[in-house]
């Protein structure tokens, strides 16, 4: 069983809204603070407690980009605004969430993500919102078999474009964070800690074919939460109440 939490919190002070996200799962742990004055981004801090590889650290430099943006309802509308590309695909995604949160005056919002290892290439991922049940899916391969109104979606084609002009707002969201999640569980399978480096091919900041050599593998750096959801952002917590 893979797992991922992502939980989001805003304070609101005289002068500005202050919105904190962090995002735990078997490979990941990251955090993202964004800041707003009268609905527009104007500071976004970043780290990496625990990532995959060396340079994973670096791209938090790389959301200066978001800095100045509208805030936006719509979590995705961060990649009209920067090269996803450029980015830590989980960082960038998560600054994508915070600000949605800000935008909507979200004060607290948590995601809980299951997705139970592949068994003939089939597996039935699961979403809960705030502790409540909200999205199960029967996927083969990359294809949701059900339910409706998912039935037939590619998780990788043309995915976001529909959630974002069929479904309301903010299930939307929702379904793009399983979405993601269901297609990182994959690595549950594989022997991560046998790469030497990031894999050139493109997709994210350390990936980059410019950078992947550099961006080593830091071994040991796999969790698991499969019996321990409690733990997921347990180290987190003090930090989302704004109590640090």
């Amino acid at each position: 069983m893979f797992r991922r939490r992502i939980v989001i919190s805003s304070h609101i002070g005289t002068s500005q809204r202050v919105t904190r996200a962090a995002l735990e799962d078997d490979f990941h742990h990251f955090r993202v603070e964004v800041a707003s004055v009268h609905g527009q981004a104007t500071r976004i801090d970043a780290a990496s407690p625990r990532r995959p590889y060396t340079l994973c650290a670096q791209a938090t430099g790389q959301l200066q980009a978001l800095v100045g943006m509208t805030l936006t309802q719509t979590a995705h509308e961060v990649t009209r605004v920067a090269d996803a590309s450029e980015q830590c695909t989980h960082l960038f995604e998560l600054s994508g969430l915070a600000i949605a949160a800000a935008a909507r005056g979200t004060l607290r919002r948590q995601y809980d993500v299951e997705v139970p290892t592949r068994v003939d290439d089939r597996t039935h991922p699961t979403l809960a919102r705030d502790g409540v049940p909200l999205l199960e899916w029967n996927v083969v391969g990359t294809v949701i078999q059900g339910p409706p109104p998912y039935a037939g979606i590619d998780l990788y084609h043309g995915m976001a474009r529909w959630a974002l002009t069929t479904l309301p707002g903010e299930e939307a969201e929702a379904a793009l964070v399983l979405r993601r999640a269901t297609g990182i569980a994959k690595g549950r399978g594989m022997n991560l800690d046998a790469q030497v480096h990031a894999r050139p091919n493109g997709n994210c900041f350390a990936q980059q074919p410019v950078r992947a050599e550099q961006a080593i593998r830091i071994v040991g750096s796999t969790l698991d939460f499969a019996t321990r959801p409690a733990a997921l952002c347990a180290d987190d917590l003090a930090w989302l109440a704004f109590a640090e």
